[in-house]
């Protein structure tokens, strides 16, 4: 089995796009790492689920998107929503901001936090996340910085996490979004915005990628990025990136009616292309060996210190460590590991991600200016 691929974290990550952003607005100290124009306007659209892979095979549904300028960045480990939220928030790999993947352990409480839903009140997102956000660093230089997103997403864990410094703006319908883009990117002498939207994902969690209803989302999506695009003030440059791509694994591995997958282990956690195990005192060598047997050649299965040193998640803070299961395990085959009992939405899910596989871990950068 070969080794997986490492994020590009320093040379092509999506870690490295925030930093790169600050300095084309005259930032002082933020590094261009991406070597973007320097205009006085910038705005980043994630696409939430839009992997390089998706895009080079549906051209006829993103003609607009096609079009752009483009290069290609990495997403992070794991390939989620939360680490690359997380990484185009501060501009730090997973490994510094340690929203390290949709459920982690709470070190020294036995719990998990889904850091998605963020339902655990005992955990503060801003002592959770305590890294400072680019935006925050933006605003404090007089750039006016701006967050359009889903109403339903203000003031969630997650939000408090990541959105730090910025103005939130809701806008729940494609038109709200581009409106509010379009407002925010004229405020200031410097502008900064960030828009996010989240329903190709949903979409291909639903329906999956091989489904009609993804590709004609995907259009819907190509139009909002035209649509942002024909309103961008003078001066303004547009970068259109996602979080990560997506699969339709056919093949599960139920840890909940596996009794290997049990033994020895105190909780489950991460997704269900990158578990995280958690091994009972005493256990880890064991339970090591029993994902390596019961899952074979169909994933990469190491300890956890095995993982940092390879760099999957970019320098570790050591008080961040214990967040990280003891046994990770990230299918690269057609293979979902999920939980039945634990995790029943996954059970419902068609398309998912998280693996290092490229299908995953590649995302587009694309440009758009308007000098």
């Amino acid at each position: 089995m070969s080794a997986p691929p490492v994020p590009h974290y320093g040379t092509g990550a999506l870690a490295d796009l925030p930093p790169s952003v600050l300095a084309s607005l005259g930032v002082p100290g933020a590094v261009d790492v991406l070597g973007l124009e320097a205009l006085p306007r910038a705005c980043v659209l994630i696409i939430d689920g839009l992997g390089s892979d998706l895009l080079a095979a549906h051209r006829a549904q993103a003609p607009f998107l096609s079009s752009m300028a483009s290069r290609t960045l990495t997403a992070g480990f794991p390939a989620t929503t939360v680490a690359s939220l997380g990484s185009l928030a501060t501009g730090l790999p997973p490994g510094g901001h340690g929203l390290l993947g949709v459920q982690v352990a709470i070190p020294g409480t036995g719990r998990l936090l889904n850091c998605l839903r963020w339902q655990d009140d005992s955990v503060d997102p801003e002592t959770f996340q305590p890294a400072p956000t680019m935006y925050e660093r933006a605003a404090a230089d007089g750039v006016a910085v701006s967050y359009v997103a889903l109403r339903m997403y203000r003031g969630s864990g997650l939000t408090r996490a990541t959105v730090r410094g910025a103005e939130y703006a809701g806008a729940d319908g494609l038109g709200e979004l581009v409106g509010r883009a379009e407002r925010a990117l004229r405020l200031g002498d410097r502008a900064y915005v960030t828009v996010y939207h989240a329903d190709l994902d949903s979409t291909g969690h639903r329906y999956g990628v091989g489904s009609s209803e993804w590709r004609h989302h995907l259009r819907f999506v190509d139009l909002l990025t035209e649509q942002i695009a024909d309103v961008l003030p003078p001066g303004t440059a547009l970068y259109v990136t996602a979080d990560h791509g997506m699969v339709d694994p056919t093949e599960r591995v139920d840890v909940d009616t596996t009794p290997a997958l049990q033994q020895g282990v105190a909780l489950v956690g991460g997704d269900a292309r990158a578990r995280y195990v958690y091994s009972e005192p005493g256990a880890h060598d064991d339970v090591l060996a029993a994902w390596e047997e019961t899952l074979g050649d169909r994933a990469w299965v190491c300890p956890r210190d095995e993982a940092v040193a390879a760099g999957w998640f970019g320098p570790v803070a050591p008080d961040l460590l214990d967040r990280i299961g003891d046994v990770i395990a990230v299918p690269h085959t057609d293979l979902a590991i999920v939980a039945s009992e634990r995790e029943p939405w996954l059970e419902r899910m068609v398309g998912m991600h998280g693996s290092l596989v490229p299908a995953e871990l590649m995302v587009p950068l694309l440009t758009h200016t308007r000098s």
